[in-house]
């Protein structure tokens, strides 16, 4: 069996467990929160970006035109497609606003 870990989001209300084989945004579905924005579930949309602020994890594949390899250095992911090695600390994000004219 997988082991779980906690995962707190930042905003001090919101925390649920999340196993080691299970992608954060499926854990907080399943534990029926609502904290962080659910879109395509692939990692091509980027709308469940996320600030991990504490904690370990591993990542599977997302967008680079969603999540930069700058912002991933900085802990900048999409929940669905992280899964934890420890406890969490999350911040939830919003979409970056995209400049007129830039594509």
């Amino acid at each position: 069996m997988a082991e779980a870990f906690s995962v707190e989001l930042r905003d001090g209300e919101t925390s649920f467990h999340c196993r080691e084989d299970e992608h954060l945004l499926g854990a907080m579905i399943r534990s029926g929160k609502t904290a962080i924005k659910v879109g395509c579930r692939n990692g091509g949309c980027g709308v469940c970006r996320i600030h991990i602020r504490q904690g370990a994890y591993r990542c599977g594949k997302m967008s680079r035109s969603r999540i930069s390899e700058a912002d991933e250095e900085q802990g900048i992911v999409l929940a669905c497609r992280v899964f934890p090695l420890e406890a969490l600390q999350v911040e939830a994000l919003p979409l970056p606003v995209k400049k007129p004219g830039v594509m």
